[in-house]
């Protein structure tokens, strides 16, 4: 994209180390075709976009069809199978939620697109609230739940709390990582939990894919959590890692897009074929290895 503004980080986002390294570049296959560097903190583990678009600039990185959570009409064979699976995802999800807390209570979800989610949520007893950026989705999401969805977390009601708060696939785009997650555990109820889904490099479909793994998702993915990242976070946090769960089909979808990265004149039958097979590979390569899946939902506490 032309007369793009980057901004270059001296110190890593997590730990605020300025011991990184770059670690190998990556190119956005999806929108602008450019390269990306990313950076390996040798403090904390953490992977992150460096340099990469300001937190102004990077709207337009986000223009293109595959950006499914922003909308709720299927447009095509892969956001219909997109959205079959988060109906499915979202009663499990709602499940979960209710194990933790089965007295229901206050629910933020924080990036929460279109509020489907929210909508379920709300049907079973849940106070809820959501935090949208994307202009689109908010104003759906706010047609359904009238007006419980802020643009940013500065819009939320002073003095609120919440049982549980949940980021899926939300905490890799954030520009304010630190200020952010600081913000939302002030807004954590004290028995609160806060839920954290992200892509993990070091799964085996990452590594199958290499620079054309989907999870890579340059520029508007800024980091990329190991488990020692993952650890390291909850430490500066002071929060307690509880539990680890799969989000197994994760593990398809981001073959799908991987294998169109890959070789985009393949045919629309083989991609799919190849990516079923991957994924499964994947999920089961994950069994063996420590629960590397594709994404991992992680669940902290408060300390």
């Amino acid at each position: 994209m032309e007369d793009k503004m980057l901004e270059r980080l001296t110190k890593c986002p997590l730990c605020k180390s300025g011991h990184f390294l770059n670690y190998r570049e990556i190119q956005d296959y999806a929108v602008s075709q450019e390269p990306f560097m990313l950076c390996n903190c040798t403090n904390c583990g953490l992977k992150f976009t460096n340099p990469r678009p300001t937190e102004d600039t990077i709207a337009p990185y986000y223009d293109f069809p595959e950006y499914f959570s922003h909308d709720d009409k299927a447009k095509n064979l892969t956001q219909l199978v997109y959205q079959k699976v988060r109906k499915y995802n979202i009663s499990q999800k709602l499940r979960f939620l209710t194990s933790l807390k089965p007295r229901k209570g206050n629910y933020l979800d924080f990036g929460c697109g279109t509020a489907e989610l929210l909508v379920h949520a709300h049907t079973l007893g849940w106070k809820v609230t959501g935090i949208e950026p994307n202009e689109k989705a908010r104003k759906l999401a706010n047609s359904k739940i009238s007006g419980k969805v802020y643009e940013s977390i500065n819009g939320l009601p002073k003095g609120s709390s919440f049982d549980i708060i949940t980021l899926y696939h939300v905490l890799e785009h954030i520009h304010s990582l630190r200020k952010t997650v600081k913000t939302l555990i002030k807004h954590l109820k004290s028995n609160g939990y806060i839920l954290i889904a992200i892509p993990n490099p070091e799964s085996h479909d990452a590594t199958k894919y290499g620079e054309h793994w989907a999870g890579w998702d340059v520029p508007r993915h800024l980091y990329h959590f190991n488990l020692q990242a993952i650890e390291n976070f909850a430490e500066i946090f002071d929060l307690q890692l509880k539990e680890i769960l799969p989000m197994s089909f994760d593990s398809y979808y981001v073959s799908l897009l991987s294998e169109g990265y890959a070789d985009p004149q393949q045919s629309t039958l083989k991609k799919y074929w190849k990516a079923i097979i991957s994924g499964k590979k994947s999920n089961k390569e994950a069994v063996k290895t420590a629960g590397n899946y594709s994404s991992n939902l992680f669940v902290f506490k408060k300390k």
